[in-house]
C-alpha cells in the first residue's frame, strides 16, 4: 500500500471561503481551525463539539485523531491535532 499524504485546497469563486483538507492513505482530516473556517464558527465552538462527541462515546477519540506536523509562518513545524472525516461529519 502505497502512503499518500497530499494537501488539498478548496477555494470559493468569490475567494472567500479557503478549507485545506490533509489526505492521508484516503482518508480526509482537518485541524479544528479548518473545521471553525468550513462551518462558519469559531475553535471554540468545535472543540467543545468535539468534546460532546468524545465523552458521550458516539467516536473513540484515538480512531479519529492524529498528530500532523504543520509548518507555521516561522517556518517551524508544530504538532497540531487533526480529525478524520467521521469526526469533521459528526461536528457538523
Amino acid at each position: 500500500m502505497l502512503m499518500n499524504n497530499n494537501i488539498i485546497m478548496y477555494t470559493s469563486k468569490d475567494g472567500n471561503v479557503k478549507v485545506d483538507v490533509n489526505l492521508k492513505n484516503d482518508d480526509i482530516w482537518m485541524s479544528q481551525d479548518t473545521m471553525a473556517s468550513l462551518y462558519g464558527t469559531t475553535k471554540n465552538n468545535i472543540s467543545m463539539h468535539l468534546k460532546n462527541i468524545f465523552e458521550e462515546g458516539e467516536l473513540e477519540k484515538n480512531s479519529v485523531v492524529k498528530k500532523f506536523l504543520t509548518t507555521a509562518n516561522d517556518g517551524k513545524k508544530y504538532p497540531v491535532l487533526h480529525y478524520k472525516l467521521d469526526a469533521i461529519i459528526a461536528v457538523g
